[in-house]
């Protein structure tokens, strides 16, 4: 997986008000993520002509980039698993609908070291590498350990089924989807805390294998198992960054999506889906304009899209606007982009990931936390993009790219909602500021040596997300993954008005990896084949 870099000023994407060629396309897909990318991206390679309407100035959603004079941070990529094993797909997935576009370069053996009030324990790449780190901290543990890391590997092989269901047309899945389904939905409808402890009684080495929730955003006691042991398998045999950012992808794509004669078009707002007749038929643009289509696909998230971009009866024909709001959007974060002065190794920068926790009960931290934002942060997590990247330095020499995030409770900040970006008042900037000092604590606290080299600081909060993403409550993972969100048949790529097409997490699951998964199922429903097997050739 190799290739040349393209310029770091290179665009992608042209804006939306010099298009005049917007007839003929085959999609028309709402939003730039990375599941409207992949998707996209695979009907173009299936010959598709694609139009892709992003309402940013910058394509890519969660995979774009933060820049400011010297330095530039990725919004929301850490870091990717299953790129390097022989029996793995994602490398498949990933080069399918790049083309071979993005080059990888791995990430230590540790992928995450988790701190505990001052304890450290080492996720390390490879199973066995990992049992025996996790048995030298917990001896008496080593069968529930030995339990723990089989479920991690039974767990996610029983997804498959479920997964592609989703992408079959509605009858079929009808008559067999039960039975699909039912194999991992054996995992998913219980909680992680609930399956641990029926391994062991050790709260301790709960919370210990635990503590990556943050990567799906919800602590033991709410999240499905099903969420959990697709992430730690994801991450088991280590992980790898795109050389030269997570901007890569979405520039890899987008020459993808062009070469079948698609386009991708920035500060390109869509204000409605239209229908006529029962069926989508095209977008209605923020200026009026109407682009026809006969498939609309929204990667703007299932909620988003019912409640922003659907009329009210239109929505109402979905048949689960209700089981949405039951399910409720994940949870929101803090993330603060810091730039150093100076080079990795000038503060031991490492490229391993740091999970700070408050405590081992970590549903007992979050609670404290998001009641009284004043309590200690039940998490912090570290994250050295500079470290990962190896082209880093040569682009920005001298400095050191640190992203520490930590979550938040929305209702902070809701009194802000009504303002706009970067014209929010001084109170919002003075609340702001008491988060940057606390995150800067913690990065000074775990890496001595940045005290009084941090050269920016710049804290993104849930109204950033709110503003870029158009995320009604900042949310991160979009629907949050609790056990009922996996028993909702409802999620899946083809809705019930003909035409309308979802895709990206909430057809699949959290994270860049599961945005793609959701890309290439809503492109298998649409193409009425499965899209992944011309990946995995």
């Amino acid at each position: 997986m190799k290739t040349t870099l393209e310029s770091p000023t290179a665009k992608v994407g042209r804006p939306y008000r010099t298009a005049d060629d917007l007839e003929a396309f085959d999609a028309v897909v709402i939003g730039s993520g990375m599941g409207s990318l992949t998707a996209a991206g695979v009907l173009a390679r299936a010959g598709k002509r694609v139009l892709v309407l992003e309402r940013h100035y910058t394509p890519g959603g969660f995979t774009h980039v933060f820049k400011r004079p010297g330095c530039e941070w990725d919004v929301g990529l850490h870091y990717v698993g299953q790129l390097f094993q022989r029996d793995d797909m994602m490398a498949g997935l990933f080069d399918y609908v790049t083309q071979g576009g993005v080059e990888w370069a791995p990430m230590d053996p540790v992928y995450d070291r988790i701190i505990c009030q001052g304890e450290s324990y080492d996720l390390v790449a490879g199973k066995e590498s990992l049992a025996d780190s996790l048995k030298g901290s917990f001896p008496a543990d080593a069968r529930a350990i030995d339990r723990y890391l089989d479920l991690l590997y039974r767990c996610p092989s029983s997804s498959t089924p479920y997964f592609m269901e989703k992408a079959l047309p509605g009858w079929l899945a009808a008559v067999v989807g039960p039975l699909l389904r039912y194999p991992f939905l054996r995992y998913a409808k219980r909680t992680t805390y609930d399956t641990l402890r029926r391994l062991t009684t050790n709260e301790k080495l709960i919370g210990v294998l635990t503590a990556q929730y943050g990567d799906y955003g919800l602590p033991p006691r709410q999240s499905s198992f099903g969420v959990h042991a697709m992430v730690a398998r994801h991450y088991l045999e280590g992980a790898a960054y795109p050389v030269g950012g997570a901007s890569r992808i979405a520039a890899a794509i987008h020459r993808t999506i062009e070469s079948a004669g698609g386009q991708l078009l920035v500060r390109a707002e869509v204000r409605r889906i239209v229908t006529e007749n029962g069926r989508a038929v095209g977008v209605e643009m923020a200026d009026g304009r109407l682009i026809r289509a006969p498939r609309v696909i929204s990667g703007t998230g299932i909620r988003p899209t019912t409640s922003r971009l659907l009329a009210p009866d239109d929505a109402a024909r979905l048949g689960f606007v209700d089981k949405l709001e039951r399910i409720g959007p994940s949870c929101t974060m803090l993330c603060l982009f810091v730039a150093l002065d100076g080079a990795d190794e000038e503060f031991g920068i490492p490229k391993t990931n740091l999970w700070v926790h408050d405590g081992f009960d970590h549903d007992a931290s979050v609670e404290r936390y998001l009641a009284d934002s004043g309590k200690p942060f039940p998490l912090v997590y570290l994250s050295f993009q500079s470290a990962k990247d190896p082209s880093f330095a040569e682009r920005y020499p001298n400095t050191s790219a640190v992203q520490v995030l930590a979550p938040a409770n929305y209702g902070w900040f809701d009194k802000w909602e009504a303002t706009d970006w970067h014209r929010r008042g001084e109170a919002y900037e003075a609340w702001k500021h008491q988060f940057t000092e606390r995150l800067l604590g913690v990065l000074h606290q775990q890496m001595p040596a940045t005290r009084g080299r941090v050269k920016h600081a710049e804290l993104g909060t849930p109204l950033s997300i709110r503003h870029f993403a158009n995320h009604p409550k900042g949310e991160t993972y979009g629907l949050a993954h609790t056990p009922e969100r996996f028993a909702l048949r409802a999620l899946r790529p083809q809705a019930r008005i003909p035409g309308l097409y979802f895709t990206g997490v909430d057809v699949s699951l959290c994270g860049i990896a599961g945005a793609m998964v959701g890309g290439y199922l809503t492109a298998s429903a649409v193409l009425g084949k499965n899209a992944m097997a011309a990946a995995s050739r």
